[in-house]
């Protein structure tokens, strides 16, 4: 029989940001702090925040996800968006191109992204191991079921493969709110 539960972990609104980003909202040169390592190897929550702005809106001290990256991205639920009176699109992290642009304040600068927000679609992280017993492979779209008093059914998830991921699905607190989830709760793959 092939395992089918798969641990959660939930992804509260953050922003990835870029070397060049990072320089102008905390000066030239400057480096991420670890505050906390994250499930997946080398991948982190600095003690960095920003705040976010829009003409009508803003959130504070937003947690910077390290390492830095080729492109600042910010990711948050659709309530968020609602607050910040923004349209997002959901989305595969990475895939900014049209999306809706942001200010973000540091410290030392602002930075003015003009597309780069997103609600990340729902994902699973696995490693090939974790592929083969699972019976899936990368890019593969599946569905999750989440039990429990409010339990539900979540469509469109995307399989992520790498041999260095931990395996996790990764949701938003929107999602996790809807279906009363935990982090480090399962779900089920369903087949």
């Amino acid at each position: 029989m092939l395992e089918t539960k798969v641990p959660v972990g939930i992804s509260a609104r953050h922003i990835h940001v870029s070397q060049a980003d990072l320089d102008v909202l905390y000066g030239e040169g400057y480096q991420l702090t670890v505050k906390k390592d994250l499930s997946q190897l080398g991948q982190f929550a600095a003690n960095e925040t920003v705040d976010l702005v829009t003409e009508k809106s803003s959130f504070k001290n937003v947690r910077i996800l390290g390492p830095v990256r080729n492109q600042t991205q910010v990711e948050i639920a659709l309530t968020d968006a609602l607050k910040l009176k923004i349209s997002i699109p959901v989305r595969d992290s990475g895939d900014t191109k049209g999306s809706a642009g942001i200010t973000v304040v540091g410290p030392k600068g602002t930075v003015v992204i003009k597309e780069g927000v997103i609600a990340a679609g729902r994902h699973i992280h696995m490693n090939t191991a974790d592929a083969e017993k699972f019976g899936v492979k990368d890019k593969d779209i599946v569905k999750v079921r989440c039990d429990g008093e409010r339990g539900l059914v979540f469509e469109n998830v995307l399989i992520r493969v790498h041999e260095s991921f931990c395996l996790e699905m990764h949701i938003d607190t929107d999602e996790a709110n809807a279906a009363m989830c935990k982090n480090g709760g399962t779900v089920e793959i369903i087949k």
